[in-house]
């Protein structure tokens, strides 16, 4: 998956097909209309997160939008149905957009590379599991790590993880796993300083409500922005609260596009467009001149536009003469100069 010069935007499902398989078609048509350049499903059963057990270790927190329930049992709702993983590939692939997943266990692995996934997200939470890592980095396919949960060490062993088995291609994404995430949280300063500390490519997994978040870390030089996406935050589901709509993406990918016009490139030569150049500082003849006269301060100034020599050359040419006689308002160029 490439945009050459361009933050790749994916649009995460997440738990956001409800079960329903058609919901899931009509989201990733829904996410390349709005200009996505990929989709992102997560491949898991309960079973392969947690177990089933109402002890408190197994229970979510008491507040927030999964309260009151066993990790197995929002799971259980959440998961995307493995007999759907060929069919929503051929889909994806049937109309033109890249879609991967996220595997949370080594099967998971294994079952997707079956299927050709051709990029292996590892989550937040998983960051940790390095045998998971190391297995999915073997197949040479891009990795992308969430940070969200891990500290400098473990995110350091997952990076190792990944050269061990031979793959440096690596995009480690700041995110706040908070469900939505508050811009005080955000932290995205992350994103330049996880790329300049760990060599690798960076960008977000956006928890947060609204855009500025995901416009700000594109300015950081974020290379990927993952954004959770429902075709209608009204059908309800785990992740919905906290999901953009399709009107939202497309709007966020415009913005994000304009935000990248802006930054540019880095380019220390002038602009051929720059018409502005031509009212820079130059060195003027502001008094009539005679052949042999000696330019002084009174005669030569830096003056707008910029059609003389530059300033620089002031004090080479002060003591010096006149070749000829100069008519006041006459760019000085080296040939007037004896």
């Amino acid at each position: 998956m490439k945009n050459k010069n361009k933050t790749i935007i994916v649009a995460e499902i997440s738990a956001n097909h409800n079960q329903d398989i058609e919901i899931a078609y009509k989201t990733i048509i829904a996410a390349k209309e709005a200009g996505a350049d990929a989709v992102k499903i997560q491949t898991y059963t309960p079973d392969s997160i947690t177990i089933d057990c109402n002890k408190p270790y197994f229970m979510t927190r008491e507040n927030g939008l999964w309260s009151g329930q066993t990790l197995y049992s929002l799971y259980k709702k959440a998961c995307t149905p493995y007999e759907w993983h060929e069919e929503l590939f051929k889909f994806a692939k049937e109309n033109d957009i890249v879609l991967f997943s996220t595997p949370f266990d080594i099967e998971a692995v294994d079952f997707l590379e079956k299927l050709g996934n051709p990029i292996y997200k590892i989550a937040s939470f998983e960051l940790v599991d390095v045998n998971l890592i190391q297995h999915a980095a073997k197949f040479g396919k891009p990795m992308i790590m969430s940070t969200g949960i891990a500290n400098e060490n473990e995110i350091s062993d997952a990076i190792k993880s990944c050269h061990d088995a031979g793959n440096n291609d690596i995009t480690l994404l700041q995110c706040t796993s908070e469900y939505p995430a508050t811009l005080d949280n955000a932290n995205l300063c992350m994103i330049p300083e996880m790329s300049k500390r760990f060599n690798v490519k960076t960008g977000l997994s956006d928890h947060t409500i609204g855009m500025i978040a995901s416009l700000t870390a594109v300015s950081l030089g974020a290379c990927l922005i993952e954004k959770h996406f429902t075709i209608d935050r009204k059908l309800g589901g785990p992740d919905s609260a906290f999901s953009i709509e399709p009107s939202e993406l497309k709007e966020l990918i415009f913005n994000i596009r304009e935000v990248e016009k802006s930054i540019g490139i880095v380019d220390y030569s002038p602009s051929y467009k720059d018409e502005g150049r031509k009212y820079k500082r130059s060195l003027f003849v502001v008094k009539d001149l005679l052949k042999d006269e000696i330019f002084t301060v009174e005669n030569v100034k830096s003056i707008r536009p910029g059609n003389g020599i530059s300033p620089k050359y002031l004090y080479d040419v002060l003591g010096k003469k006149a070749k000829c006689n100069i008519e006041r308002g006459t760019p000085l160029s080296f040939d007037l100069i004896d």
